[in-house]
């Protein structure tokens, strides 16, 4: 979007909360956000202009591309730092969620709130917008687990280094388990039970013994599967939905992310279709 040629402000808002996160878009000119404070988490991303915000009596920048972060309860407010507004996205996370992460430990507090994003935090913000974050239980453990261990980091809290031992053979049964159907969605209650392991315990592991997490392994084995049916002369649109993605345009953007072209590029270059 042009957030430069837009002339009113616009809110766009993805989900109900139910699932402990509340995802927004915004476009504002002006101050639109007098003091106040919410009980949740905040995390944002400046996405154009100069974002400028009053929080623990002192006054901050976010250029496009940095990340906000808001402890729950704190007064803060929010406008634009200059006369052609500002756009971001933010998420409201529910402590809740995160203490299902952090096991009783406290909240990490982000003493500065505006952060330069690094590839840790790039990771954690893709997959928060993820579209289906709030229907997808594992994906949604998975964004809890980093997104604790970027605010941990953040605030100074969390100890360096990889986890001491690694249930490899169980691990293993959660692979296999995604590489048999890789268009279902993953079952965060049924890979527990396969591992005997909690999720979050499986989602933090797997990591470390493959050097990826469940769900981009699964999103890896789904294109493959659609490779194959696009080979196979399928198309577009139910190679997609059989290899278990939303939509076309669903598989598409993950193609694109993956190998650095659309399908329809790849057929072209494969077959000259």
């Amino acid at each position: 979007m042009d957030f430069d040629k837009l002339s009113r402000d616009r809110v766009r808002t993805l989900d109900d909360g139910q699932a402990g996160i509340r995802r927004m878009e915004a476009f504002f000119h002006g101050t639109p956000y007098s003091l106040h404070r919410h009980d949740s988490y905040a995390i944002g991303i400046t996405l154009f202009g100069l974002q400028c915000f009053f929080y623990r009596g002192r006054r901050y920048r976010a250029r496009p591309g940095q990340v906000h972060i808001l402890f729950p309860d704190e007064l803060h407010d929010g406008g634009a730092g200059t006369q052609d507004g500002f756009a971001y996205r933010i998420a409201y996370i529910d402590p809740c969620l995160l203490q299902q992460a952090l096991g009783g430990r406290a909240l990490p507090f982000v003493r500065n709130p505006v952060l330069t994003a690094d590839s840790a935090w790039a990771s954690l913000l893709d997959k928060l917008w993820e579209p289906d974050l709030c229907e997808d239980e594992f994906l949604r453990t998975e964004f809890v687990a980093d997104a604790v261990d970027c605010l941990e980091t953040a605030a100074g809290s969390r100890s360096a280094g990889r986890p001491g031992s690694i249930a490899f053979e169980r691990l293993c049964k959660v692979r296999e388990a995604i590489i048999q159907d890789p268009a279902r969605r993953l079952d965060a209650a049924a890979l527990e039970r396969l591992a005997d392991m909690d999720r979050w315990s499986i989602a933090r592991s797997f990591r470390a013994a493959f050097g990826t997490s469940p769900s981009r392994f699964r999103t890896m084995r789904q294109l493959e599967r659609a490779r194959e049916r696009l080979e196979a002369g399928m198309p577009l649109a139910e190679a997609a939905l059989d290899a278990g993605f939303a939509d076309q345009s669903h598989m598409t953007r993950r193609f694109r992310e993956a190998f650095g072209m659309s399908p329809r590029q790849w057929k072209r270059a494969t077959f000259g279709a």
